[in-house]
């Protein structure tokens, strides 16, 4: 059996891969040899040199990014799906219909299709792994945020059942369900909000994307050998199940 943490000649698929916890994992899988590709809707021109600009919720482009990735690379052995949106902290009775729609679309439909492209490239090779990034909301469900919560609800139930699916495969499909990280996703949320989620940490912090990263980096490996379809807490301590 092959333990370790030594992705070399892998190649790697990070959605949302150019900035916070997508960022993180990106450094993680290249300082463990891998060969990661960043796709993001918004492309920096740092990674534009071997990245892909591509939206997670639009069906062709995907196709045509994994056509890439296999051009440029001749495979892809793993993917994480960590593109995400939070929205607005409102309660219920006043979230937005049209937002409501688009952090779906994005956090749980996105998952879906991207999975849905990748899987068959990953079942060919015999050998796979796929990450998503869930979050505690989707266990806890975070008030003024049921959209996000719903959604990476959503995401976590995709989990259980594509890992079920591919278990005979070689694919093993996890998920990671951070509590609130330090990233500029935080921005998009109020204060009061962020201070909220930091007060329920028993370790009274927030988490580092570095931290989620390590976890990630050890899912993506060929030491993570018997657990699919499963969802690893970075929690501090406030997971309740």
């Amino acid at each position: 059996m092959h333990t370790g943490h030594n992705l070399a000649d892998r190649v790697a698929v990070v959605t949302g891969g150019s900035r916070g916890i997508g960022r993180a994992i990106v450094a993680a899988l290249r300082r463990a040899g891998a060969i990661a590709v960043v796709w993001d809707r918004d492309l920096p021109a740092a990674d534009a040199t071997d990245g892909i600009a591509v939206d997670v919720t639009d069906r062709l482009a995907l196709e045509g990014a994994v056509a890439t990735v296999r051009e440029r690379h001749g495979r892809i052995d793993i993917l994480v799906n960590n593109a995400g949106y939070a929205g607005s902290t409102v309660p219920v009775v006043d979230y937005p219909e049209d937002e409501w729609r688009r952090i779906l679309e994005v956090n749980l439909t996105g998952t879906f299709l991207v999975c849905r492209t990748v899987v068959p490239t990953l079942v060919a090779n015999g050998w796979g792994r796929i990450v998503n990034v869930a979050s505690l909301a989707g266990k806890e469900g975070t008030p003024n945020a049921s959209a996000y919560s719903a959604s990476k609800a959503g995401v976590m139930a995709l989990t259980k059942s594509l890992g079920k699916e591919l278990a005979t495969t070689g694919v093993l499909v996890n998920a990671v369900a951070p509590a609130a990280v330090r990233t500029s996703l935080l921005d998009q949320m109020a204060p009061a909000h962020v201070q909220t989620m930091i007060v329920k940490s028993p370790m009274q912090r927030l988490g580092e994307p570095e931290e989620v990263a390590e976890l990630v980096l050890w899912l993506c490996s060929p030491a993570c050998s018997f657990s699919t379809g499963a969802v690893f807490d970075l929690s501090g301590g406030r997971a309740v199940y």
